[in-house]
């Protein structure tokens, strides 16, 4: 099975959380079955490329038994930041910005990183120098951190988000309005015009329809 080579190659144990996802040709993102041979899920998509991501977003990703899962987590929520998929203002992407540097690089060592040496990152597409100068300096302050540390202080700050771990799906509701329903990993959160205009928990949810 090529999602277990995947698991194995990564060394990872907590398998339940991921996926490979790809492209089809108009766009949209579908998860790879694994119970299905990929040759016949990927019609039409070639050549063929397989992203592996954070499929089910854990609430409390900090919890996780795992260090490597935790990196995992990591590295996918630093793309969801980059890519505008979880959005975080900017006092938020200087902390975040200084704990990704220190799990990257390490402690701050002026004999190893001269000026400017963040912009060698992307931590959001709005980035500026003014970010990086704030990064740098929250770096300095984080000597003696250690990379797993660093992580778990990351994912302890975007746990609380309320896009984090959202998956978006345009939905059109009975007033014929466009809505966007986002599946969390406490619920489902209704979005008018980027506003939250319900949200609902999964005990509380009892059936779902579909219809259309």
């Amino acid at each position: 099975d090529l999602l277990d080579i995947v698991f194995s190659h990564l060394n990872l144990m907590e398998t339940a959380y991921f996926g490979l996802r790809y492209l089809d040709p108009s766009n949209q993102t579908h998860w790879l079955d694994p119970a299905k041979k990929v040759v016949k899920q990927l019609k039409g998509t070639s050549p063929f490329t397989l992203y592996f991501s954070v499929k089910f977003y854990a609430a409390d990703p900090c919890k996780l038994v795992e260090e490597i899962t935790r990196y995992q987590f990591f590295l996918q929520v630093k793309q969801d930041i980059l890519q505008g998929r979880l959005p975080i203002s900017q006092d938020l992407s200087a902390e975040l910005g200084s704990y990704a540097v220190q799990s990257e690089l390490g402690d701050y060592d002026p004999r190893r990183h001269s000026p400017g040496y963040v912009s060698e990152f992307r931590f959001i597409t709005t980035q500026t120098v003014a970010l990086e100068n704030k990064i740098a300096e929250l770096h300095k302050k984080l000597v003696g951190q250690v990379p797993s540390k660093a992580e778990m202080c990351y994912l302890e700050k975007v746990k609380w988000l309320d896009m984090y771990g959202v998956d978006l799906h345009p939905v059109l509701g009975e007033d014929n309005i466009e809505y966007f329903l986002g599946l969390t990993p406490s619920g489902v959160i209704v979005l008018r015009n980027k506003a939250k205009v319900g949200n609902y928990y999964w005990p509380r949810i009892s059936k779902v329809y579909f219809r259309g």
